[in-house]
């Protein structure tokens, strides 16, 4: 996986389909065309609820943040939600009448805390625009899902130190029919009894981001 993640960003390449129709017309089958977008690590970021009140928001990596966070910290019990940005337009991203066949997110486990036990992750289509993070983000009444797919299966100690792809078409598919001009996905634990687990994803900005930094692969015609 680290190779497919260090290819040039936002790489753009066409394989003729297998499918299509010859009706005898001069118009040839659909041309698939795969980009590969990085997180943008000015807008990724997280929001750490600490009271039912009170937020604590980080929004942009720096030599001293490169890392986001999700789930229930062990030992203070308060819960990270992390935010991705990748954006659509531009070079190497996707036209907006653009057909999607598959969209893959890319993420890199730093670690899960405590070294125990598996964290169920729920990832949610958001649109936080401008992209600034605010505490309402945090909710899902005040910053609603445009769509939903849960991790299957859940995180575990094995996916520590490796990358994780998840199959993320459905969300790509309403970002595009509803002309988002970025993906933005929120990272949670999902709903249901809390578990004390923090899950921790690479978002370095250093010379290796290529290879760990969170990657959207979109498939389209």
């Amino acid at each position: 996986m680290n190779d497919l993640k260090s290819f040039t960003l936002a790489l753009t390449f066409a394989v003729i389909s297998l499918t299509g129709c010859d009706n005898g017309d001069d118009v040839g089958p659909p041309i698939i065309v795969t980009t590969q977008i990085q997180s943008d690590p000015a807008f990724d970021g997280d929001i750490e609820q600490t009271s039912p009140t009170l937020f604590t928001i980080t929004q942009g990596m720096s030599p001293t943040v490169q890392s986001v966070f999700a789930g229930i910290h062990p030992l203070a019990g308060t819960e990270f939600r992390t935010f991705l940005d990748f954006p659509l337009t531009g070079l190497g991203g996707v036209p907006g009448n653009a057909i999607i066949d598959s969209a893959f997110l890319d993420v890199y486990i730093n670690s899960l805390q405590p070294n125990v036990g598996d964290i169920p992750i729920l990832i949610d289509l958001v649109s936080f625009q401008p992209p600034t993070l605010i505490e309402t983000d945090f909710d899902r009444s005040l910053q609603p899902s445009l769509a939903s797919v849960v991790l299957s299966p859940p995180l575990s100690q094995a996916d520590v130190g490796t990358n994780v792809s998840i199959d993320v078409t459905p969300l790509m598919i309403k970002a595009q029919n509803l002309g988002l001009l970025d993906f933005q996905v929120r990272v949670m634990q999902d709903l249901g009894p809390a578990i004390p687990i923090l899950l921790e994803i690479n978002d370095t900005t250093g010379v290796d981001r290529g290879s760990f930094a969170p990657l959207l692969t979109v498939t389209y015609f």
